[in-house]
């Protein structure tokens, strides 16, 4: 089976992100069609993003999920502005800062 995929590339907090989306992952179609959603930092190398500290993330989701938000890219703008907003993330990011100063 040829894989076949989208590509779109945005910018998001300064980060340059390779969005790839392939909507029939495993062939089918339909209210349980499986799709690859892979996103890969480009800018800086292995930047981390709320939904990864690698730069990479392969995730596996119904194809209507992302239909439903509007496509790949407006899928992983939201995912990530709510991941974003995390206890986690905003630790992770004040840390970031508070290193650049020494």
């Amino acid at each position: 089976m040829t894989r076949s995929f989208d590509a779109h590339t945005i910018v998001w907090r300064g980060v340059t992100i390779e969005i790839r989306y392939e909507e029939r992952w495993l062939g089918t179609e339909g209210p349980f069609s499986t799709a690859h959603l892979e996103l890969h930092v480009l800018s800086p190398d292995k930047a981390p993003l709320p939904v990864t500290d690698t730069g990479y993330r392969s995730h596996f989701i119904a194809a209507s999920v992302i239909a439903e938000a509007g496509g790949p890219v407006a899928f992983v703008q939201a995912w990530l502005d709510h991941e974003a907003e995390t206890k986690a993330w905003k630790e992770k990011e004040a840390a970031a800062r508070q290193m650049t100063l020494f």
